[in-house]
């Protein structure tokens, strides 16, 4: 069966909260159960990820819990995807970042050539839907190796990598207010998301040493950001506020 409507939300100021929150979870929950238990980190990490898909790919209409459940658990698989491709093949993120940023936009190129649009206002269909969650868990993998790039390869440190992500977000945004395409200028502010969220959970989370961390530790920024996470998502399905209304035309 066909979903009754978009599968994805609004896009509002609290979605970008929201998202910017599980990119940050997702790093610190990855790295931290990790170093905790590389199986527990895989039975949590890939198993969660499985379900969480299962569940939003079941529904006929967007669900916030659901929906968020299964952005939080493809942040955490995301990053170890894209930590495993640095750590078992020793490429250097300059070349992960590269790959990551190829696989994208192949998806781009083949969602457009299939569906016509890359509007998140058209996610309806079961084809649309495969295409979004696709290119959402690449980015996700993108976004890991550019943060860890621009972190540690450059050396910058997790504080100001994050403070660099910010300001790149205005771009998009000033570009928005100024006419540009606004698919455009969502994809391209999605994808930041992901380093910015992830710098400062790791400034956070991490050790001194390492980026330049404060020292609080990865698991607890993960408990952290998830319960602000569920208080959020759960005002969201309360409110509807975030349940999208019908546009006739791409957005």
């Amino acid at each position: 069966m066909e979903p009754l409507a978009a599968k994805v939300p609004e896009i509002t100021a609290l979605f970008w909260v929201i998202k910017i929150l599980t990119t940050g979870m997702g790093e610190a929950a990855s790295d931290g159960l990790g170093e905790t238990s590389l199986a527990l980190g895989g039975i949590v990490g890939v198993g969660g990820f499985f379900l969480a898909l299962w569940l939003q790919l079941r529904s006929d209409r967007y669900h916030a819990p659901t929906y968020w459940f299964c952005v939080s658990m493809v942040a955490v698989f995301g990053t170890i995807m894209a930590d495993i491709l640095h750590v078992a093949t020793g490429l250097s993120y300059y070349v992960t970042s590269t790959f990551y940023a190829a696989v994208v936009a192949a998806l781009f190129f083949r969602w457009y050539r299939s569906e016509g649009t890359l509007s998140i206002h058209h996610v309806d269909t079961r084809r649309r839907e495969r295409f979004y969650w696709a290119t959402v868990l690449a980015t996700f993998a993108l976004g890991t190796a550019v943060g860890d790039l621009v972190g540690l390869t450059l050396h910058l440190g997790f504080l100001q990598a994050g403070l660099l992500f910010l300001a790149a977000m205005l771009v998009p945004l000033v570009a928005w207010r100024s006419g540009v395409n606004a698919t455009l200028c969502f994809w391209t502010a999605y994808v930041l998301t992901r380093p910015l969220g992830a710098s400062f959970a790791d400034w956070i989370g991490k050790d001194h040493e390492i980026g330049g961390g404060l020292g609080f530790g990865d698991l607890k920024v993960t408990a952290i950001l998830v319960v602000v996470i569920a208080a959020l998502v759960a005002w969201a399905h309360r409110s509807g506020h975030d349940i999208q209304k019908p546009i006739p035309v791409d957005g």
